[in-house]
């Protein structure tokens, strides 16, 4: 296990030095299409430096949107390079600065034309939109952005369901794309520069093909290999489902326990959308395993699909597994439905690895797949203990003296743990207060995963 873990590490070390030369790089000749093409005129009074830099925040925060889709785009070799999970970190660091910068560049260029003109913001907001080309589609860009912006903040994500959230989303290629016609038309860096066009333009088409080969083709022509299908579907509990299905030569899409596929199932009412759901159990050469909770319209029509139902996959994701540990002792805590992932992981862990489950709940009725738990504890000599906490955080409060009350060992350990952010940040401290270092503290929470 520590070779595989230690191949891993210098691997994805590799993977994120060549991503960020290659984000460098990029980034440089976005700056340069501006600073080659500038003119002493556009710094030669206060307005005129007001919307250079209203451009120069256009190129950047476009160019970040950009580099935002490419690493949501699932490339397999930026994706086993880099790693998704931290790709879907720098997604999420980069989002707000491309809507800082976006929302600079039209606030600035409004202010500086509307200074030289000696008008109202308003007026020179309408007669732009009258004289210039595209505006209209880039104005509807913009808001698009601002609204996916807006609403992926945590605080506004809690609020709606998945499904609200990924529509809302999914604006943000509109977005892109709208305005696109606008920069090349008008932006003072395109105007007669063919190159700084062709440029431009082959990163728009890059980023189209990277979506619709990687998020649409390959996930399409292994789905089609696979041939999976709904076998059937178990309730589980209050609210709570498994989707067993069932397909061909599985192990070709090289899933690990503790990963998650995003699932399209082809019914009325899953057709048009993917959720990215964990599995629930080791995989095997015919038959996945999810188990779902109900958080949603989708969530709460799934225990209506039927068997048979085609499902399409794409995937797997996530560095949530066995692989990454390197302590023969491990500690792993799910929280509700959270204990999903954990599991399957159980599972692939192999030769007398020591392990301490903590499953949290706040109601009895809340605990699922227990006899399965119960089953692997039974049948482990001894490796595997499972701690039911069932009650309140005042019983339970997951620091480090309560963790390592039940787990002497913890300290010594990798951390594994999955549920609400609230618990993954309270394990975090507890973990660090243990003096468990963060190459040794694995997570999975439940944020809703980029579109």
């Amino acid at each position: 296990m520590r070779s595989t873990v230690q191949t891993f590490r210098r691997f994805s070390a590799v993977g994120v030095d060549w991503a960020a030369w290659i984000l460098g790089i990029t980034l440089g000749f976005t700056l340069a299409l501006q600073i080659t093409t500038m003119r002493k005129s556009d710094i030669s009074s206060f307005y005129a430096l007001v919307a250079s830099i209203s451009r120069l925040a256009a190129l950047t925060g476009t160019f970040f949107a950009i580099v935002g889709i490419f690493f949501v785009a699932r490339i397999p070799i930026v994706e086993r390079g880099v790693g998704h999970d931290r790709l879907v970190a720098w997604h999420r660091k980069l989002g707000p600065w491309s809507l800082y910068l976006v929302f600079i560049h039209v606030f600035f260029i409004i202010f500086s034309w509307a200074g030289q003109d000696h008008v109202m913001l308003a007026v020179e907001l309408w007669r732009m939109m009258k004289n210039f080309l595209w505006m209209w589609p880039a104005l509807g860009g913009f808001f698009l952005m601002m609204l996916a912006g807006v609403t992926s903040y945590r605080k506004a994500r809690a609020k709606m369901s998945y499904e609200t959230w990924w529509i809302i989303h999914i604006y943000t290629y509109v977005a892109i794309a709208a305005s696109f016609m606008h920069q090349v038309l008008n932006g003072q860096m395109f105007i007669n520069h063919p190159l700084n066009r062709a440029y431009w333009t082959s990163l728009y088409i890059l980023m189209a093909a990277a979506i619709v080969i990687f998020r649409f083709g390959i996930p399409l022509v292994r789905s089609l290999r696979v041939n999976l299908v709904v076998e059937r579907v178990v309730v589980e509990g209050p609210g709570l489902i498994s989707v067993i299905m069932k397909g061909r030569n599985l192990h070709s899409l090289a899933a690990e326990g503790g990963q998650f596929f995003s699932w399209r199932f082809l019914t009325r009412g899953h057709f048009l959308m993917s959720h990215p759901y964990s599995l629930s159990a080791a995989p095997t050469a015919n038959h996945l395993r999810i188990t779902i909770k109900d958080l949603g319209d989708h969530s709460r029509a799934a225990r209506h699909i039927k068997p048979g139902t085609r499902v399409f996959v794409e995937g797997p994701y996530g560095a949530f597994t066995a692989g990454r540990a390197t302590q023969p002792h491990i500690v792993m805590v799910g929280g509700g439905v959270g204990i999903t992932p954990i599991r399957a992981m159980m599972e692939e862990f192999k030769n007398g690895v020591q392990m301490d489950i903590f499953y949290r709940v706040s109601k009895p009725e809340e605990l699922i797949l227990q006899d399965e738990l119960d089953y692997l504890v039974a049948n482990s000599n001894g490796s595997i203990r499972v701690h039911y906490l069932v009650g309140s955080r005042k019983q339970y409060p997951m620091d480090a003296q309560f963790i390592q009350s039940y787990a002497p060992r913890a300290a010594d350990s990798d951390f594994y743990i999955c549920g609400p952010e609230a618990l993954v940040e309270t394990v975090r401290n507890a973990a660090s207060e243990l003096g468990v270092p963060k190459n040794r503290f694995h997570d999975e929470d439940f944020a809703f995963h980029p579109a």
